[in-house]
């Protein structure tokens, strides 16, 4: 597993850069105001600039948020980044974007 993004939490929005081969971008995670109303809605969407890339959907364990699986997609990309958002340990401000296949 490859460490792909790091992020800081500022108010209500994840932001930080994701760094890859081919996809080097600030982005920034957005609540979507959606989510409760639209079936399988993403808890956050990702932009780049003012530019819809992706989002981010929680996934909990124990009535816990643990991490989110998060896809990121763009006209650049022959793929979509699938990867894991995932809390700081030591800093529950700070986040890990882990790559995964």
């Amino acid at each position: 597993m490859a460490t792909i993004g790091t992020f800081v939490r500022q108010g209500d929005v994840i932001e930080g850069h994701v760094k890859t081969l081919q996809f080097q971008e600030q982005v920034r995670f957005v609540p979507n105001p959606d989510v409760a109303s639209v079936v399988r809605a993403p808890d956050y969407i990702i932009y780049s600039g003012d530019i819809e890339i992706g989002g981010a959907w929680s996934v909990k364990k124990s009535g816990k948020t643990v991490y989110y699986n998060v896809r990121i997609d763009d006209v650049s990309l022959a793929r979509p980044i699938n990867a894991t958002l995932y809390k700081s340990e030591e800093n529950p401000d700070h986040f890990d974007l882990v790559w995964s296949r």
